[in-house]
């Protein structure tokens, strides 16, 4: 599902007030972590993450959890990143049309 510019402005907006569900830390991703996000995704859908490393590591833990849950990225500032997996079965943010 590719999401238009508009879809990620409302989503950046809905995240704004959200809190970090999951913190990637000094001990990095294990499945644990993976099992987590999949099921805070299968019921928000909508999901912040706090990833403590630095700015290289950041990058590429994102891209592994993007790449193991199927989410799309919505935005990353410093040690937040935002992701977005709808849920086809109940999803339960709309989007506005394309």
């Amino acid at each position: 599902m590719k999401l238009t510019e508009q879809q990620k402005r409302h989503l950046r907006g809905l995240a704004h007030s959200l809190k970090p569900v999951v913190m990637v830390g000094q001990h990095g991703l294990k499945p644990s972590i993976f099992e987590e996000l999949d099921i805070a995704l299968n019921v928000h859908e909508l999901v912040k993450i706090r990833i403590a490393a630095d700015r290289d590591e950041r990058k590429e833990i994102s891209a592994q959890i993007i790449e193991q849950t199927s989410a799309k990225l919505i935005q990353t500032i410093g040690q937040m990143s935002i992701i977005y997996r709808r849920n086809n079965k109940d999803p339960k943010i709309p989007l506005p049309s394309k």
